[in-house]
């Protein structure tokens, strides 16, 4: 109907990933909070017990690629339907573990089932959202991942405490099942494939007025546009193009330290807080969700900063990030051993490193074709995942040898490199194909509610 008001569930999707990726990211960050109880049970050195937080990150980040093509062929709907109930499967399969082999093998397993998930909700943001909404979709999405470790440690001291360390992944692998039912059911592949959409939100979506014409272009920032370098760059449609793109790659590569920070964050700090503050297991429960209650408004501020006060500009939260990030290094080396001021003082550095989590998830989706965007998407959280496997690994080593000095510096170290690998890559505006611009987008002819 001419003139109708747009529906909104381009919103209630956003609900959806953001309790989906809760429950998902709560199966991947487990693993930290029960190691001290784990290694009670299967003997391992730090460098070990590394190495099997590693494994879910490394298998995880190798399936990306492949994960893209999946969807690619498949769609997301169904890619990422299957992808969830493969994710519950594996995480009772590390709960009926009864050696340290079937332990390895289960995180590999769970690494390659959630391999195409963050593929679905990147692609799925990247339909279903205008570009001045695409930032702050995906710091929902980000901030879901950060929940998901605030929760966890409150349940995990509650279950292992009466139940013990396996009943923590049997019960987390429960919620997943009626979730991936509700995401086949719910959510088309794009908006103009859904019943719950009319014509005027897929105009939104689009970003055509009721004419079919592209809405105007983000106003300049000129200080800040110098500062980050703002291009105009061609539309990348081919496989070739996206491969090869330093944009990409410097994004990839970027993401690849910020989340080896995080994760070194999720696996190693209850460790930190039980061994060398001396904190109860329920003290330590409290203050490891810290830095992810800090990463939930990290997140959300980063995208709103980067769709409103930025139109759009994503590269300022990663700088900020990085920087920041590596400034709050110092400040964890020296922190005190009281549980609030610790407490706080990781909610800072969680919340200051995840400005520009969402950032790096929406770059590409202004200069990459749709149909191209889940292999950029795939580029940019392989780097990361990499990333993310390989830094707890490192840190296992450093504490063997070193201490946990050593383990801040790096961190504060590979966090410079953000910066510096960040200034090198483009700040792309103002980007339209050809396509966008000649066609609108329709969505399907029924009645509206």
């Amino acid at each position: 109907m001419a003139g109708a008001r747009p529906t909104r569930f381009r919103w209630c999707v956003a609900i959806l990933f953001f309790v989906i990726y809760t429950i998902i990211s709560a199966d991947r960050a487990n693993l930290g909070l029960v190691l001290p109880f784990l290694r009670q049970e299967f003997t391992m050195n730090n460098t070990e017990a590394g190495a099997l937080i590693g494994l879910f990150l490394l298998a995880y980040g190798l399936v990306q690629l492949p994960s893209a093509w999946l969807i690619s062929r498949f769609g997301v709907r169904k890619v990422f339907s299957l992808s969830i109930i493969l994710t519950s499967l594996s995480t009772a399969f590390i709960g009926l573990s009864d050696s340290l082999f079937s332990l390895k093998l289960g995180r590999v397993a769970l690494g390659i089932a959630e391999g195409p998930l963050p593929i679905g909700v990147t692609s799925t943001i990247n339909h279903w959202f205008p570009s001045t909404e695409k930032g702050t979709a995906s710091g929902i999405f980000q901030s879901s991942v950060k929940l998901g470790p605030v929760i966890t440690p409150i349940l995990v001291s509650a279950i292992v405490g009466t139940w013990g360390w396996r009943a923590v992944f049997m019960l987390f692998a429960i919620p997943s099942l009626l979730l991936s039912l509700l995401w086949y059911l719910l959510v088309a592949n794009r908006p103009a494939e859904s019943r719950y959409v009319n014509q005027a939100e897929c105009d939104l979506i689009a970003e055509c007025d009721a004419g079919g014409s592209r809405l105007a272009s983000a106003p300049a920032i000129p200080w800040i546009d110098k500062l980050i370098r703002v291009r105009r760059v061609p539309m990348l449609v081919s496989t070739a193009g996206v491969l090869t793109s330093w944009n990409i790659i410097g994004c990839a590569l970027g993401f690849c330290f910020q989340y080896g920070i995080s994760s070194v964050l999720l696996a190693w700090i209850p460790t930190y807080l039980l061994t060398v503050k001396h904190f109860s297991v329920q003290n330590m429960a409290w203050v490891a969700a810290g830095p992810w209650v800090g990463a939930i408004l990290g997140n959300l501020i980063g995208g709103l900063l980067s769709d409103r006060a930025l139109s759009k500009r994503r590269k300022p939260g990663m700088l900020i990030s990085a920087a920041s990030t590596a400034i709050m290094m110092y400040f964890l080396m020296n922190a005190p051993s009281n549980p609030v001021a610790c407490g706080l003082l990781l909610l800072l550095t969680g919340m200051l490193l995840s400005i520009g989590y969402s950032a790096y998830l929406a770059y590409p989706m202004s200069f990459v074709a749709k149909e191209n965007f889940p292999l950029a998407s795939a580029m940019v959280n392989m780097g990361g995942l990499l990333g993310a496997a390989a830094a707890p690994w490192i840190v296992g080593i450093l504490l063997d040898g070193r201490g946990w000095n050593a383990v801040f510096a790096f961190m504060a170290t590979i966090s410079c490199l953000t910066f510096l690998v960040v200034l090198t890559i483009v700040e792309p505006l103002n980007v339209q194909s050809d396509s966008q611009m000649r066609f609108r987008i329709h969505a399907p002819d029924r009645p509206r509610a």
